[in-house]
């Protein structure tokens, strides 16, 4: 058990294999309220494992899950959808919740998306949809919110945009969140504390110390590295590879 009552899961030596070879082994981390954690690492580096581990997703494991909520809500890498159905926003939302009217209008009011309510998902750009996905995850108030690549679908801009709303839900309902990005430079604004993953942690820190560590380096590369040294100052827009700058409005 933790002292901590900030504490929301912590995860210790943690991992699953398959078929006798590793996803991911040996994974340490805690997730606290009002804080934003994110995974990174190279495809197949078990991101999305580890994610679905911190759920109790997997059962037989090594290691030790701890969990001190159950106020959880998950958006999933891939969400399956009819695109040929008309199924609006509002029917989306209630589609598996049983939502009060002000538990919706809040949830869409805090994402943006509120004056969408009766359109059709499948006329929904990228980053409306992103938005709806995030506001029906939101609309019980979670404890712990864990999101897998939510920016999915999405232009630079609309990244951007993503990655500022979600540390705003994170002050908003003073939430924990466990995000899995494959990208460092653009999240690094909105995150806390950062777990690089191949297969076993290669490195961990506050964003500016993983992007110095020399295992970051190796996985992503130096230039990656460099871009990142324009984040050590607060400012309220981000900086593209090709030296522009976007705006961050949520």
């Amino acid at each position: 058990m933790t002292n901590n009552p900030n504490v929301l899961v912590k995860i210790s030596n943690a991992g699953i294999q398959k078929s006798g070879k590793w996803l991911v082994k040996d994974v340490n981390l805690e997730i606290h309220r009002g804080k934003i954690v994110t995974i990174i690492g190279p495809n197949g580096s078990g991101k999305s494992t580890t994610a679905k581990i911190v759920l109790g997703l997997h059962k037989k494991i090594e290691g030790n899950v701890q969990t001190f909520t159950k106020k959880i809500s998950y958006v999933p890498q891939k969400v399956s959808i009819d695109w040929t159905l008309p199924i609006r926003v509002l029917d989306f939302m209630v589609l598996t919740e049983d939502l009060k009217p002000q538990e919706i209008n809040d949830a869409l009011n805090l994402t943006g998306v509120d004056h969408l309510i009766s359109r059709n998902l499948r006329d929904l750009s990228g980053g409306e949809f992103q938005r709806v996905l995030l506001a029906r995850a939101i609309a019980k108030k979670p404890e712990l919110l864990v999101l897998d690549e939510p920016v999915q679908g999405v232009d630079f801009a609309g990244e951007v945009a993503l990655y500022g709303l979600i540390k705003k839900i994170s002050e908003k309902l003073n939430c924990g969140i466990l995000l899995i990005s494959h990208d460092l430079h653009v999240v690094m604004s909105a995150t806390d504390y950062v777990v690089c993953l191949n297969g076993h942690v290669c490195c961990s820190g506050t964003p500016v110390d993983v992007a110095r560590d020399k295992h970051y380096k190796e996985l992503f590369g130096e230039k990656s590295s460099q871009l990142l040294s324009i984040y050590e100052h607060d400012h309220d827009h981000v900086h593209t590879a090709d030296g522009d700058i976007v705006k961050e409005n949520v």
